[in-house]
């Protein structure tokens, strides 16, 4: 892939049970920051990001636990091995092999519901945190309407049970995987990098969609439980928080990101709309990378 990642270390690393394959590099010695990435991708969306923050931190990019190169185990009846607390856990054993038991974090998508949940679970761990184009699970949820229905559909069909779902995408799976991606960004395929497509098209094969499924259904279930844990117990994010939507997206458009995370952070919370729908890493990598620089 020429160029592609050049100067990272790429390799599975064996932790909470699982193997999760990561690219690991930048600036040796440099404050390490974490980037999780969404469905329906890998580490790979971070690409356009690295390439500006190598000379700033030591980076690394995981496939989250049933994405890209990432162990995918079987959910069981109660989808607790892709419950945002698991996958949580993967990435602090991640960080502490790695030699890193504080880190900044930055999640998008899927990637930022696993960080809100390891910001709550191991605050001790995450020195600063940026969500990308998410609200709170659990007030997602709990505000459907028809409007989100139709802008998220994705979220009620995948939850289904098993095999429903994953034999109707795997029907035509590419098909479905172009229409997520092409439909959600501001630019449609022609803003994701050829190499990055290509990665994501190869990783999404009949065990990854199954543990897509899963992780859908661990966050309308197991996940709704521990959030509703948390909130009684008032538990928050205890470190700054910063939060970046797209202009052009579902989360702008029907929730007031800000007010939502503000009610769930103890610390300084700062928000920025960008020109861009919801791939914003991928859509607008100046902004993000902007942002995050600020932290080194």
């Amino acid at each position: 892939m020429g160029n592609w990642f050049d100067g990272f270390d790429a390799r599975t690393h064996a932790v909470n049970g699982q193997h999760i394959f990561a690219r690991t590099g930048g600036l040796a010695g440099g404050p390490p920051l974490l980037l999780l990435h969404g469905f329906p991708q890998t580490h790979a969306i971070w690409h356009r990001v690295a390439r500006q923050l190598a000379d700033r931190f030591f980076l690394v990019m995981p496939d989250l636990r049933g994405y890209g190169d990432s162990s995918k185990p079987t959910g069981g009846g109660d989808h607790a091995m892709y419950s945002k607390r698991a996958m949580a856990r993967d990435m602090v054993a991640l960080m502490q092999s790695l030699g890193h038991p504080r880190f900044a974090l930055c999640g998008h998508d899927r990637g930022g519901r696993v960080a809100h949940r390891l910001a709550l679970d191991h605050p001790a761990a995450v020195e600063r945190l940026c969500l990308v184009d998410i609200a709170p699970t659990l007030d997602m949820y709990a505000a459907t309407d028809m409007a989100f229905a139709r802008a998220y559909y994705h979220w009620f069909h995948l939850i289904q049970p098993a095999p429903l779902p994953e034999r109707m995408i795997g029907g035509d799976p590419i098909a479905y995987l172009h229409h997520k991606l092409g439909g959600w960004g501001g630019q449609g395929l022609t803003g994701i990098e050829p190499e990055a497509l290509a990665e994501y098209e190869r990783c999404f094969t009949p065990e990854a969609i199954h543990a897509m499924c899963e992780d859908y259904r661990a966050s309308a279930s197991i996940d709704l439980e521990h959030d509703r844990a948390s909130r009684a117990a008032g538990d928050k994010i205890v470190c700054d928080l910063h939060l970046q939507w797209g202009a052009r997206g579902v989360v702008h458009r029907l929730f007031d990101p800000m007010a939502l995370w503000t009610a769930q952070c103890a610390g300084h919370v700062t928000g920025e709309g960008v020109p861009a729908g919801h791939f914003i890493p991928e859509e607008c990598p100046d902004r993000v990378a902007g942002a995050l620089a600020s932290w080194a």
